[in-house]
């Protein structure tokens, strides 16, 4: 029998539809904004905190130490998935990585930006195999330098590899499998270290690494951010020690130049250009989370194809979660012939998903060129307005995780005490029961968080619609109504009314 959690109530639903009319409405009535406005605070002034800040910033041990750690867990995570019990819930390598890491990685992005790459226990091995330095610049490091080539020089092998993984996670059962977990955590590392090995600086990360890109794309709604402090200190700068490192300190991983630094998706948070800037001209920094993709983030044809694909991804994860998707499944499967675990019906319901939100997004953005703006290329827009996509997909991220984390963190510590889940068995549906009630916040507090993830998420994408169309048709006539706006306004109706109904469904346990 298969434990479900309850859905959001009929009426948290149709109070967040009315919120999504009234801000249409809004949107459709609303001027044009009046330029950027983008108050940031460093970090290192504010009170109380600052300047223990300021302090554990300088320190190279403070990283390393962190990295120490999430590589004890990582280690703990292969041989609890290799030699531990087959039961998932029981098993140390399932639980932490699909009920805590994967569910609570993506609220940490908001908070912290792309941290977690900083820490990233597959590049700290990588690094250290390959450089065999713990810390401090290695020369020489090991490496063929070669120059990553022109075909893969972009994001479109980390949206592959991301479909490939949610094919693995969920078409192949990976997530109740420890013992695949386990696997599919080296391969990661193997990856790192041979791309480190091959390819000039840190290749991975910028170019193939799906949990990379991701925390990368949603990072550009982050509240922090590493920026100059005198933009024109580093136009003044002649030796870019922020890109080419110095003696001490390794070179950019993803090849930045603070400089011209615009948009969080490529910074991994190292704080190298922290350390080696010689006049201390770089700092983390408090922001409006909405400014960079709202408004800063240049937009680039493979990451709008990221973007949208991150949001059908994510909309997917959710429809696979969901009592009666299994019974898609079974139709499909008997309708194709298809027998076993149905990965051909599985893989064609990932195809049909993504082509679906795709075809739906590539519509709107052709009917406003069409019927509104017949002199606007269809490429800029589209790469233009795929920052819609980021709240869109982003606040419905955390609200489905929301569930994992709440109703499904139960039991933790027996796990911690016993990793390899030695003598254990499954959990019977009396201790699924007691863990769904015994949440460490209430129904309500939860269905509230949900549905105000839901109500931010699409406002964001509305505003990002608003200025983004400022930018791009500063030249067009202004009228009372915004009607050019409609097309892609119901593409954001659309993905949230989508996400909202899912939310609403009775969804499936994790394990």
């Amino acid at each position: 029998m298969t434990m479900t959690h309850p859905g959001l109530p009929l009426w948290w639903g149709i109070g967040v539809l009315i919120f999504m009319l009234i801000a249409s409405f809004w949107l459709l009535t609303a001027k044009a904004p009046n330029g950027k406005t983008n108050r940031v605070i460093n970090v290192i002034h504010l009170p109380l905190i600052g300047a223990l800040l300021k302090k554990l910033i300088a320190q190279p041990w403070v990283l390393l130490s962190l990295k120490g750690i999430m590589v004890i867990f990582f280690l703990t995570v292969i041989v609890a998935g290799l030699v531990g019990t087959p039961i998932a819930e029981r098993n140390f390598a399932t639980l932490l990585t699909w009920n805590l890491w994967w569910a609570g990685l993506i609220f940490s992005i908001f908070f912290l930006g792309t941290a977690w790459c900083a820490i990233c226990p597959w590049d700290a091995l990588a690094q250290w195999l390959v450089r065999r330095r713990l810390w401090r610049r290695a020369e020489p490091n090991n490496s063929l330098n070669l120059r990553v080539p022109r075909i893969l020089k972009s994001i479109w092998p980390a949206l592959f590899m991301f479909i490939g993984l949610t094919w693995l996670e969920l078409g192949l059962g990976v997530t109740s499998n420890p013992q695949a977990t386990a696997l599919l955590a080296l391969l990661m590392v193997v990856l790192a270290t041979v791309s480190l090995a091959v390819f000039k600086r840190k290749a991975f990360c910028r170019y193939f690494c799906p949990i990379g890109r991701t925390i990368g794309a949603y990072s550009q709604l982050a509240a922090v951010e590493l920026r100059p402090i005198n933009t024109q200190t580093c136009v003044d700068c002649k030796t870019l020690e922020c890109y080419h490192g110095n003696e001490q300190i390794d070179p950019c991983p993803t090849s930045l130049v603070m400089g011209s630094l615009k948009q969080n998706s490529y910074c991994t948070s190292c704080g190298n250009c922290v350390q080696s800037c010689p006049e201390d001209n770089i700092a983390w920094r408090l922001r409006n989370p909405v400014i960079e993709a709202r408004e800063t983030a240049r937009p680039h044809w493979d990451e709008a194809w990221f973007m949208i694909g991150l949001l059908a991804l994510t909309a997917f994860h959710g429809l696979t979660m969901l009592p009666f998707w299994e019974q898609w499944m079974f139709s499909l499967a008997r309708i194709m012939g298809d027998s076993g675990q149905m990965v051909m019906s599985f893989s064609l319901g990932l195809v049909a998903s993504m082509v679906v939100v795709a075809a739906f997004y590539a519509l709107s953005i052709a009917m406003t060129q069409r019927f509104f703006m017949p002199t606007l290329r269809f490429k800029g827009s589209f790469s233009a307005f795929a920052f819609v996509a980021l709240p869109l997909a982003f606040s419905y991220h955390m609200a489905h995780n929301l569930n994992h984390l709440i109703r499904e963190s139960g039991g933790v510590w027996a796990v911690i005490i016993n990793p390899l889940g030695i003598d254990t068995l499954p959990l019977s549906m009396a201790e699924k029961h007691q863990r769904h009630m015994d949440m460490w916040l209430s129904q309500e507090t939860l269905y509230t968080l949900q549905a105000l993830l839901i109500m931010i998420g699409f406002m964001v994408a509305l505003q990002i619609i608003r200025h983004r169309a400022t930018a791009l048709w500063k030249d067009a006539p202004r009228h009372r109504w915004n009607l050019q706006l409609l097309p892609i306004m119901c593409f954001a109706i659309g993905m949230s009314a989508f996400h909202l109904w899912m939310l609403m469904q009775p969804m499936t346990m994790r394990m």
